[in-house]
């Protein structure tokens, strides 16, 4: 991966999409039963507000990842499509909405993101802390993924989300560390960092999650280190993903990354201790999380089987050797 410097409203030519990176616009008539009910429901999706490439796939499945604390972004990060500006007030109807939208699509697993709300004491903590309660009333069968921000400078408020209970902590670090500036401004990336470490302190059984973008002009070795760096913070679950410039006011793509080379990140991170990981061009933070989940819990039994044998195995050495 070449080192290219990319900087949001650069006047770069956006470059053409390859054939792997295309995608066929929704037609199905679940996929438009599936916004029917977001809109009923006056819910914000991140399916549509990110402009994802997936959502005819995913909402065709019942799958839609649900925006929390309106659609109103206090940061401005190169990468991402959600408006910014100054959002509105809490609508505390939206749990309640949220568990009846998870009842009616009769959803296995729930994605809850939000955008970044600065502007808030807890940084929108509560309201996540709502809305798994409600679901859990509402659908206790159902398992549950956030998708938080970075509740940065608001002391506790990570750790009330975690409390909350979710079975899957996930807060995507984006891109390597010199992009930053560029490319997620308001954040900071060993924050990022030592809040998914953080979350394993509290609870070591949950599982944690992390994503990065890719085709923004990072080289091979910075993504190698910020796989040590997720691993050391005991993160079980990477995503990687090409990155797609959703404007041109937004940062342009460097370069699109091939299927070969997604490929080869993924057996790097398998390599580097993650129980799971999805690599491709498509893929995206939430993509099938309902379906990942599942493997993920597998991952986890098969390796836990194989530290028991391990110790079984060890211990019969033990004994004929003592013989």
């Amino acid at each position: 991966m070449a080192k290219v410097e990319n900087i949001k409203g650069d006047k770069a030519p956006r470059l053409p999409k390859p054939d792997w990176i295309r995608v066929k616009a929704p037609t199905s008539p679940e996929y438009f039963a599936t916004r029917k009910l977001m809109r009923d429901l006056s819910l914000n999706t991140v399916c549509e507000e990110a402009a994802c490439p997936n959502i005819g796939q995913c909402w065709a499945k019942g799958h839609a990842t649900v925006m929390i604390l309106g659609d109103t972004c206090t940061r401005a990060c190169a990468f991402c499509n959600v408006k910014t500006g100054k959002p509105n007030t809490v609508d505390p109807r939206e749990p309640g909405h949220l568990a009846t939208a998870v009842a009616e699509l009769g959803l296995s697993h729930v994605v809850i993101t939000s955008v970044d709300r600065d502007d808030l004491a807890d940084g929108g903590a509560d309201q996540f802390v709502k809305c798994i309660a409600a679901i859990r009333a509402r659908a206790p069968g159902t398992t549950i993924e956030v998708l938080t921000p970075d509740f940065l400078r608001k002391p506790g408020a990570m750790e009330a989300v975690a409390r909350a209970g979710p079975d899957v902590f996930n807060h995507n670090l984006e891109t390597v560390p010199r992009l930053y500036p560029t490319i997620r401004p308001g954040a900071r990336y060993f924050h990022s960092l030592r809040l998914l470490d953080r979350v394993k302190e509290l609870d070591e059984a949950m599982f944690t999650k992390s994503g990065l973008m890719v085709g923004l002009g990072e080289e091979l070795r910075e993504v190698h280190q910020v796989m040590d760096d997720l691993r050391a913070a005991n993160v079980d679950f990477l995503t990687i993903g090409q990155y797609l410039q959703p404007t041109p006011r937004h940062a342009t793509v460097a370069r699109f990354v091939t299927p070969d080379e997604f490929a080869g990140l993924e057996k790097m991170a398998y390599g580097k201790g993650f129980l799971l990981v999805s690599a491709s061009p498509l893929t995206r933070s939430s993509y099938f999380a309902g379906d990942d989940f599942a493997r993920l819990r597998a991952a986890r039994e098969d390796r836990l089987g194989a530290a028991r044998e391990d110790r079984l195995g060890a211990a019969r050495g033990d004994r004929l050797d003592a013989q």
